[in-house]
Formats: C-alpha cells, sequence, structure tokens
C-alpha cells in the first residue's frame, strides 16, 4: 500500500503551496460526467457518481458545477465523449505505473503520456504488462486520531478487508462493491473518513531512493498535470521526508 499512502503524503505536502484547484475541479468534473453517462445520474442508485460528488464535495466544488456535470452525463446538457483509457507503464527504478484517462482524443493523450515518460526516465509499456502487478481495491483513510489498535477494530468490524497504520494514517482496504457499507459502518458510530476512493493496490512495492525518487516524483506530477490524467497509481515504496527537493 506505500505507494498509494506514500504519494498521497507527497502530494498533500505540495498542496499547500500549489495553486491547482482549477485543474482538480476539471478532472472531478470528467470524473462526475462519465459516471452519470455510465449509471445514471441519481448517486442512491450509482455507487461511482456517488463517490465522485462526494470527493467533488470535499474539495470544495461548488453544487451547481456537480449538478451540471450530472446533466452533461446524462444528456440533458450538451457535454464531451469522454473515452476511459488505462495506460500501463514503467517509471525511475523500474517502479509500474497505472496511469487512469478521461480522454476525448486518445491520440493526443498517449502521445502526451510518451512525452511526459521519455523526459522523466520512464517508458510506455503493453497492455497487460503491469496490471497483473495490482488489485482493484476501494480505500479510505479513518480518523487519524484514533489510536491503531482502535481504528483496527473498528475497521474489522465494518467488513474491512484489510488496515494499515502509515505516516500517522488509517489506512483502510475494502473489497471495492463493499467501499461504500464499509464507509457507512464506520461513520454511523461517529467515526471521520476521508480519502474515499476505488484505487489500484500494489500486490508488492519496489523500494525507490535518491536521484530515482526525485525522479519518480517529477514524473508522477508531470502526468498528473496533464488533463486528460484522472490518476497514477503505482508499486514503489519512497520516503516522503526525501522529495523535499524535488
Amino acid at each position: 500500500m506505500a505507494g498509494h499512502s506514500k504519494w498521497k503524503t507527497i502530494k498533500r505536502a505540495k498542496a499547500a503551496t500549489d495553486a491547482k484547484r482549477s485543474a482538480v475541479f476539471t478532472k472531478l468534473i470528467r470524473e462526475i460526467t462519465v459516471a452519470a453517462k455510465g449509471g445514471g445520474g441519481d448517486p442512491e442508485h450509482n455507487p461511482r457518481l456517488r463517490l465522485a460528488i462526494d470527493t467533488a464535495r470535499g474539495s470544495s466544488m461548488p453544487k451547481e458545477n456537480i449538478e451540471r456535470a450530472i446533466k452533461k452525463g446524462t444528456g440533458e446538457l450538451e457535454g464531451v465523449d469522454y473515452q476511459e483509457i488505462m495506460y500501463e507503464a514503467y517509471g525511475p527504478g523500474g517502479v509500474a505505473l497505472m496511469i487512469l484517462t478521461l480522454t476525448d482524443n486518445p491520440t493526443r493523450t498517449v502521445a502526451d503520456i510518451r512525452h511526459k515518460l521519455s523526459r522523466n526516465g520512464g517508458n510506455m509499456g503493453t497492455s497487460g504488462s503491469v496490471a497483473f502487478m495490482f488489485d482493484r481495491k476501494g480505500q479510505l483513510l479513518l480518523d487519524p486520531a484514533l489510536d491503531e489498535d482502535t481504528a483496527m477494530e473498528a475497521a474489522l468490524e465494518a467488513g474491512a478487508e484489510d488496515f494499515a497504520r502509515d505516516d500517522d494514517q488509517n489506512l483502510v482496504t475494502t473489497d471495492p462493491a463493499s467501499l461504500h457499507a464499509v464507509r457507512a459502518a464506520l461513520e454511523a458510530k461517529g467515526l471521520t473518513t476521508s480519502d474515499v476512493q476505488l484505487t489500484w493496490v500494489p500486490k508488492s512495492t519496489v523500494r525507490v531512493e535518491g536521484a530515482d525518487a526525485q525522479q519518480l516524483v517529477k514524473l508522477l506530477e508531470a502526468l498528473e498535470d496533464l488533463d486528460d490524467v484522472q490518476k497514477v497509481e503505482g508499486n514503489f515504496d519512497i520516503d516522503a521526508d526525501a522529495m523535499a527537493e524535488a
């Protein structure tokens, strides 16, 4: 789970100084639109849309932006037809990467990704070349004020598959289909959850240090700065404190 939690820690630290709300909103709007198109505009019957809306609200997106994105997905308003494409790649230090995109122009997107990879010590992989190294899971962060034993007991009682204490965070992992039920069970106990998402969790990790680690962070940032890239997951284990100069 290190690839998920370490990169999240690094991004949170950088977010304090980087004004990227507009770019974040663009990605969230795309996800809401695609979710509504694929499963309908009612979040009570569309788990993906419910998750996208919750994430948007957590990022302080205005209600009218969310409603407009839903209507574009359901066809009530004219919108762009996005395709969901996952690209597989390798980064510095032999790290495996899963790059999720929502795009209206796959030719442009793959060219942009190849460019960022080549400029930052990575290269594109073929379909299936790294996907087998990951499992599709639900994940959320549980109130960090809870001690490890209390948080673990609560998570497992709520139906979680796994629990880990990492960088002072209580990371809960679930089966994808159980994510919302586990979250609801935890919140029913009065516990706070955050950063709820479906993600790709590495089965094992690769330790990356020094120059490779710094170049990896630059690559991850370059990829996520692309409008068409929704998120990047990797199987790396990296020291967030060592990234101050990246």
